[in-house]
């Protein structure tokens, strides 16, 4: 039994289809980032869960237990919002016992004055303030307990908001977004620490981002979210190398992967000047999408060697450097990522030959579907070795990079 299962939730707001027979099952300690363009659905779905808003249809299962009909408090779950949603009036100690002190106190004993003469009040207040001080010291902001949220950094703000989520112990951990507020720094830093504490937590944790990087680097698996539908749940590594959806290798992936327009004829992919065999090719005439990412495009300064290009820009990353080529034939744009010394002497304009990784090439149905099955070639535009998917070198991109 998951931890965690999302049966077909669906939302309307106004007419518009928000969440479209979403499914989903998060298994006990793991980690899920849910990823996608903004207004897919990313945040509604997780306030569904939550309690906060309610869903048109579907279930929602929490250690087995159905969630229809029950309020938001009562359903063990913690959540971490963009904007953290810190009580500006309390200090961090105040804020991050907030939960326990509703959990654990009456209404009577949370009065002021007089719930301090109320039986057991002292001693509950003893045991809240030792959780705070035990959270506060896992996460190293003991030394911010007296300060109130408007004397702290956002990355203070950030932990604390954790800490209050934390400390309740909760069945299910949501967080929407909960870096988007930091600097590009501080947030490589943040990823880790979130990561850490969901370890030591075992808390299955669904993660709401935009950002891929996040989303790659942080969870054991990624859902990928378009238009209201889970388009792919997998292995940051099976997301990033073998996506199911053109959708989901469109936005996976950074600089983005490369698409171009081809067609399907007989068992033979046709693209300008390349001409590839797929097995499983559809039959007819039907238009296609070539796709492959930069990093599996060789370059030659030779432009007769390969694919003939021009460069339009050139872009130095530091360890890498990415290369913005048009192809001549057929006129569509191709990028590549090389290292520095590849690239020593290249300047936009510049003639260039460009070879594809036949292992690492991609076809994509006019629906968006993936076509499976191994390309294979002797076109010059492709790399001679490797040619037919999953062969012994394919896997690895250094291997590749020296037969291309």
């Amino acid at each position: 039994m998951s931890a965690l299962s999302l049966r077909g939730i669906t939302k309307a707001f106004g007419g518009n289809q928000i969440l479209d027979g979403v499914s989903l099952d998060v298994e006990a300690g793991e980690f899920i980032a849910l990823v996608g363009p903004s207004g897919c659905g990313k945040s509604t779905l997780l306030r569904v869960l939550a309690g906060l808003d309610h869903a048109d249809g579907g279930e929602i299962l929490i250690g087995g237990r159905d969630m229809s009909g029950v309020a938001a408090a009562d359903r063990n779950i913690a959540m971490v919002f963009q904007s953290y949603a810190l009580y500006p009036h309390l200090t961090a100690s105040q804020n991050i016992a907030v939960p326990l002190a509703m959990r654990r106190l009456s209404n009577m004993q949370r009065l002021p004055f007089i719930g301090s003469l109320l039986p057991g009040q002292r001693a509950t207040r003893a045991a809240i303030a030792r959780d705070v001080r035990d959270m506060a010291t896992s996460l190293k902001i003991d030394h911010l307990l007296d300060r109130k949220p408007g004397q702290m950094s956002g990355g203070q703000r950030q932990r604390v908001a954790l800490a209050r989520a934390m400390v309740r112990q909760p069945s299910v951990f949501l967080m929407d977004e909960p870096l988007s507020n930091l600097d590009a720094n501080l947030r490589v830093h943040a990823r880790g620490e979130i990561v850490d504490l969901h370890r030591r937590a075992g808390v299955p944790t669904l993660y709401v981002t935009h950002d891929q990087a996040e989303a790659l680097s942080m969870a054991d698996r990624v859902a990928v979210m378009m238009g209201g539908r889970l388009l792919q749940i997998a292995s940051p590594e099976v997301i990033y190398d073998d996506p199911a959806h053109i959708e989901v290798a469109r936005f996976i992936g950074q600089p983005r992967i490369n698409l171009l327009s081809a067609f399907a004829e007989g068992g033979v992919i046709l693209c300008g000047g390349l001409r590839l065999t797929l097995e499983n090719a559809p039959g007819g005439k039907k238009p296609v999408t070539l796709a492959i990412r930069p990093e599996f495009v060789f370059l030659s300064k030779n432009r007769h060697d390969g694919l003939a290009a021009r460069i339009e820009r050139v872009e130095f990353l530091g360890s890498e450097v990415v290369l913005h080529c048009r192809l001549e034939g057929i006129r569509e744009s191709l990028i590549a990522k090389v290292q520095p010394s590849e690239a020593a002497g290249l300047v936009a304009g510049d003639a260039v030959g460009l070879r594809l990784s036949p292992g690492r090439t991609l076809i994509f149905a006019e629906d968006g579907s993936r076509l499976a099955g191994s390309v294979a070639t002797g076109d010059p535009g492709l790399g001679s070795a490797d040619a037919q998917l999953g062969s012994a070198d394919a896997g690895d991109p250094q291997r590749e990079r020296a037969h291309g």
